[in-house]
């Protein structure tokens, strides 16, 4: 027998990395293609060999996820590996059964063969939905490692959406990486706030260089994940974000719920703003599935430049985008605070174009709010377009980052910050200093790998 034909179902993020990590030098497989969705203009380009390996002289093409059914036919495709994150889990078995019916199999690929190993601690934010706040966490958790007088790196999930080769490891320590890098809104949102408080940032394509470039200035590396996906690398503390304002969505999407049983740590987030039926309901999942958890509450206090500003007038709310679109979020913190301080929201959708309009459509979820959606310059200028088209008195920017930097805005603006804020007892801050806070810098012997991991580990 040959190899297996395999395609990779992703979104450019886990579909490399399972590719790097457990493919690209396994003779007993051969990946005939990725498929893309969820990201747009990622379909309809090369996996480039630069990054395919010796195997692969020419590269992987990228389709389209609609493509999937013809593909396994007209490859022979034997096995299909499902590699991106937030899908009901209903989802996932329309998925699976798709693949069935055209005689393949289908794969999960888990934690044992697609997780590095460290040489240095390693602490991992995930989420059981995208939107959940990982973000707020992993910046308190990086702050609490500072005054702990540890050098934190944080390596982010993947958002690869240029130049694939070319992005195969950054690195990104000053604002003007994120220029020289040409880095997109969504990626800007994730990045600036961590280089702003000292912390260094890796991502892109190739994990495993990525991590042997990242223990060579950390002393612990914080894993700041993306949308519900678990970690790339094996974690020694792994801390996993819930949201009450979504109660139930910890056991029913993939794969958060397998970040909820494998964690140490549980977050339920914005208690402030949820209803207590829905922080009890949390509680009852993680108690159901994984009681051992240590389980901290917290809010995400809200804070607006000038909250008299908004009473009484016509406010459009900019939001975080991938919260909004596949996370499933009505909205977000901006629509909060908007109604908090008597402003009547205007609902963008009538007013949207290009891709917006587009996403709109896809993602019906999405409520009276406009999601800060960037991937490329033509929607940049899709988004300003929209904003410039709805009739407001001020615009409340509710994103990670200032988007006045980014986007000509013509209308006044103020924008919305939050930060994480520990309520009652355990708080991070005590769970980091009792793990971590006695330890002399600590190395760790990485486990030996499969030999189809060692190109990414060398």
């Amino acid at each position: 027998m040959g190899a297996q034909k395999v395609i990779i179902m992703g979104a450019a993020g886990r579909d490399f990395h399972n590719f790097n990590t457990y493919y690209r030098d396994n003779p007993l497989y051969e990946v005939v293609a990725f498929t893309a969705t969820q990201i747009p203009n990622i379909d309809g380009r090369i996996y480039p060999p630069e990054l395919a390996g010796a195997r692969y002289p020419n590269g992987i093409p990228i389709h389209p996820e609609s493509a999937l059914a013809g593909l396994i036919r007209e490859c022979r495709v034997d096995e299909v590996v499902l590699a991106y994150s937030d899908l009901a889990h209903l989802d996932v078995m329309h998925k699976a059964s798709e693949v069935l019916a055209m005689g393949a199999d289908f794969r999960l690929m888990g934690p044992q063969h697609t997780q590095l190993r460290s040489r240095k601690p390693v602490i991992s934010v995930c989420a059981v939905r995208t939107g959940a706040g990982k973000s707020p966490t992993s910046r308190r958790v990086a702050g609490v490692l500072l005054e702990l007088g540890y050098r934190v790196v944080a390596v982010r999930h993947p958002m690869p959406y240029g130049d694939l080769a070319a992005q195969a490891v950054q690195r990104f320590a000053t604002l003007g990486d994120l220029d020289r890098y040409q880095c997109t809104i969504e990626e800007r949102e994730e990045y600036e706030p961590h280089i702003l408080r000292g912390v260094t940032v890796y991502a892109g394509v190739d994990y495993g260089r990525i991590l042997r470039q990242a223990e060579a200035e950390a002393d612990i590396i914080l894993w700041d994940g993306g949308n519900n996906d678990f970690s790339f690398y094996r974690p020694d503390l792994s801390i996993v974000v819930a949201d009450p304002h979504r109660p139930g969505h910890e056991l029913t999407y993939y794969p958060g719920e397998t970040n909820l049983r494998s964690a140490d740590v549980v977050v339920i987030n914005k208690v402030d703003t949820a209803s207590p039926e829905g922080v009890e309901q949390v509680r009852r999942s993680i108690a159901a599935v994984n009681p051992t958890a240590a389980i901290v509450e917290a809010a995400s206090p809200i804070v607006v430049e000038d909250a008299r500003a908004l009473r009484g007038k016509r406010v459009l709310v900019i939001e975080d985008g991938p919260t909004l679109t596949h996370g499933g979020m009505l909205y977000g913190a901006g629509y909060v605070a908007a109604r908090r301080y008597g402003g009547t929201i205007v609902d963008p959708r009538p007013y949207a174009v290009g891709t917006i309009a587009e996403a709109y459509a896809k993602y019906s979820t999405t409520g009276p709010v406009l999601p800060a959606m960037g991937y490329g310059n033509g929607q940049v200028k899709e988004l300003e377009e929209t904003i410039a088209r709805t009739p407001c008195d001020v615009v409340l920017i509710a994103t990670p980052v200032d988007l006045r930097r980014l986007l000509r805005i013509s209308q006044p603006s103020q924008r919305v910050r939050y930060e994480l804020q520990e309520i009652g007892e355990p708080i991070l801050k005590g769970i980091l200093e009792e793990r971590f806070g006695g330890l002399p810098e600590v190395e760790f012997e990485p486990e030996p790998s499969p030999a189809c991991f060692a190109s990414t580990l060398a």
